[in-house]
């Protein structure tokens, strides 16, 4: 696809010759989003809308420190090889580990700013699964974590992917034996599915209900708990169709058991919210 959109002109002094690239605009388009979605939310619950944008750079922070370590300790032996480029790779983020990192920087920002946790969980589900969606589309222009061989008129291919989708390197990075049917009729680099759209549009969809329901009844929390089931069923269902080298438990990878916690943590959560009693929303006190 477009790893790099255009490299600045050499001509310029430092930065001269540097690539642009379709992964740092999309983390930039991603942060502006999510800062856009969250401060107008912010304002509605009657807290300073300018502490948007102290989230969305801790969630961002953390959420890019968060994904690197979860994918060192996923390849801790390269680690030991290679230790400078398996930390400063542009590669190498993992969703579960960015979510993680993102939530643990957020959960100090909400404290230190004395606001309560649960509150401000229903307003950052919306803005996590629209900037999924951004940063899936940052993914398929990257053409990185797509999906299995597939003969299908909407498979795409990557030949500059991240690894590029050739026969050869399926089976040499993930282990997979391609099916020769693929080979004959596409020549080495093979269609795969988009999986990388697949979610985009699973996230819209998520993010489209979850901003439907904001305004719930419930007490605080219950949105952010109706997002951990969705996100948990996107991602276990599209898990299936990923290219993935971690199946470790049959046909299922460690991110479909992850998202199996979610998905059991999320009902759970749902359950608890919907007998407690509704919280005065507008209080700025800490819980």
């Amino acid at each position: 696809m477009y790893p790099i959109f255009f490299r600045i002109p050499e001509s310029w002094p430092l930065i001269g010759g540097s690539p642009i690239t379709s992964f740092g605009v999309f983390m930039f388009l991603t942060f502006m989003v999510g800062g856009l979605v969250l401060r107008p939310e912010v304002e509605r619950v009657g807290l300073d809308p300018e502490k948007a944008w102290d989230f969305i750079t801790m969630g961002v922070v953390g959420g890019l420190v968060g994904a690197k370590l979860y994918y060192v300790l996923l390849n801790y032996p390269s680690l030991f090889t290679d230790p400078i480029g398996s930390i400063f790779s542009r590669g190498g983020m993992v969703w579960y580990g960015g979510f993680l990192g993102g939530l643990a920087a957020v959960s100090w920002e909400v404290k230190k700013s004395g606001l309560r946790w649960a509150q401000m969980a229903d307003l950052i589900a919306p803005v996590l699964a629209i900037g999924y969606a951004v940063g899936r589309m940052g993914c398929f222009l990257v053409g990185d974590d797509y999906g299995r061989p597939t003969d299908a008129w909407f498979g795409v291919k990557f030949p500059q992917g991240s690894p590029p989708t050739r026969a050869s390197v399926m089976e040499n990075h993930f282990g997979i034996e391609v099916d020769p049917y693929f080979v004959e009729r596409f020549g080495e680099v093979i269609p795969v599915h988009p999986t990388q759209l697949y979610e985009v549009v699973m996230s819209l969809m998520i993010f489209a209900f979850l901003w439907r329901i904001r305004k719930h009844s419930y007490a605080e929390g219950w949105i952010w708990w109706i997002w951990f089931v969705l996100a948990g069923i996107e991602r276990f269902l599209v898990e299936f169709v990923r290219l993935k080298d971690d199946r470790f438990l049959g046909m299922f990878t460690m991110a479909q058991l992850i998202s199996l916690l979610l998905i059991f943590i999320g009902i759970q959560g749902i359950m608890r919210t919907s007998i407690m009693q509704p919280r005065n929303r507008d209080s700025k006190q800490f819980a």
